[in-house]
């Protein structure tokens, strides 16, 4: 068992590693001055040049990869005497604990620094703490919504095969999985906020918290919830629909279903007590699959909706050439997708030891 989570974790790292390379060689490359872009258009070139060098951007390409991969390990060495160095320890951008001091070099452990925005010099990690609650909890409300009703609807697909309520369930899902999510959005958006307004009563821009008219502060708005989850929840929705019914049409067909039915259980009684149990572990594995997905895949719902999540971060970062934002999300998401899969097989190895020898 150890030797297959240590087999995974270094896969995991190379992901990583890979992400953090492609990542940054990408927007390096990217034409655009940032040095140009913190003090704009009207800066003399004396003032370019000197952020320029504070940002270390005239050093070799590879001189800032190492640097960048520094910035990011957790566990780093630093110069602590020249503070010219590129890799001068600087307590202003890190929060550290020293674990050993060699003549100028410190070995420190450290919460991976992601630099800082190019337009209103926050720290990307602060930028993302803000913006992530929002993603999160539209990603989770979205995979709630999608396992409900697509288990509901995948369990009556199968106990209604080949009738008109299972060919429409496969209709919709089948919609679901072919509608791109920005279109989706829209489409949403306007028949829900817009031409059925008067009767939904639902926003067609809004976060999770709006404000209070009277000047009382913030308070919780959940309706401004459902349009997204609902959109961001489609796809996911009718994957879950056909895979309860394909993997519940098989379940009925098995041998302890028939001697429970010749035992002269009620068929509800057979349904939920046997077959939908054994049913249910691909829609599990399934749905944990889809939340990191989620979590990734809500920039066009965000953007759409206006929703305060990373999605919209993303979209103005981008506008604005803001790069150590775009980087500082994406490698972000990554470790979420990472991690999320990680624990995923580590399930599985615990579950299945045949996966474990594999």
């Amino acid at each position: 068992m150890l030797r297959y989570v240590a087999k995974r974790l270094f896969y995991g790292l190379l992901v990583l590693l890979g992400v953090v390379t492609l990542v940054f060689f990408l927007f390096n490359i990217l034409p655009g001055d940032p040095a140009r872009m913190l003090l704009g258009q009207r800066a003399d070139a004396e003032s370019v040049s000197l952020v320029s060098r504070d940002l270390g951007l005239d050093r070799p390409l590879l001189t800032q990869y190492a640097g960048y991969l520094d910035d990011l390990s957790p566990l780093s060495l630093h110069n602590n005497v020249d503070p010219t160095s590129f890799f001068y320890l600087d307590s202003s951008k890190y929060h550290y604990l020293t674990l050993l001091s060699l003549g100028n070099a410190t070995l420190v452990i450290k919460a991976p620094y992601l630099r800082r925005s190019y337009q209103s010099g926050r720290r990307v990690s602060d930028i993302i703490a803000a913006a992530f609650p929002q993603t999160a909890v539209l990603a989770v409300t979205s995979l709630l919504l999608a396992l409900l009703a697509g288990v509901t609807l995948g369990v009556v697909a199968a106990l209604k095969k080949d009738s008109w309520i299972d060919r429409g369930c496969l209709l919709l899902s089948t919609l679901g999985m072919s509608l791109p999510s920005f279109f989706a959005a829209i489409l949403i958006a306007w028949l829900f906020a817009y031409v059925l307004a008067d009767w939904t009563g639902l926003n067609m821009f809004g976060n999770l918290y709006s404000v209070d008219d009277y000047g009382d502060g913030q308070y919780l708005d959940l309706r401004n919830l459902i349009l997204p989850a609902l959109t961001l929840g489609l796809r996911p929705l009718a994957t879950l629909t056909q895979l309860t019914r394909g993997a519940l049409l098989e379940v009925l067909g098995q041998d302890y279903i028939r001697t429970a039915r010749a035992k002269g259980l009620s068929r509800r009684r057979v349904v939920m007590r046997h077959a939908l149990r054994g049913a249910l572990t691909p829609v599990v594995t399934s749905a944990t699959g889809w939340l990191a997905s989620l979590l990734a895949g809500a920039v066009f719902v965000e953007y759409v909706f206006d929703w305060k999540g990373m999605g919209v971060v993303v979209v103005d970062a981008l506008d604005t050439y803001d790069f150590p934002v775009v980087m500082g999300v994406i490698l972000f998401i990554c470790v979420l997708l990472v991690v999320i899969n990680l624990l995923t097989d580590l399930l599985y190895g615990v579950l299945d030891p045949r996966v474990r020898l594999s």
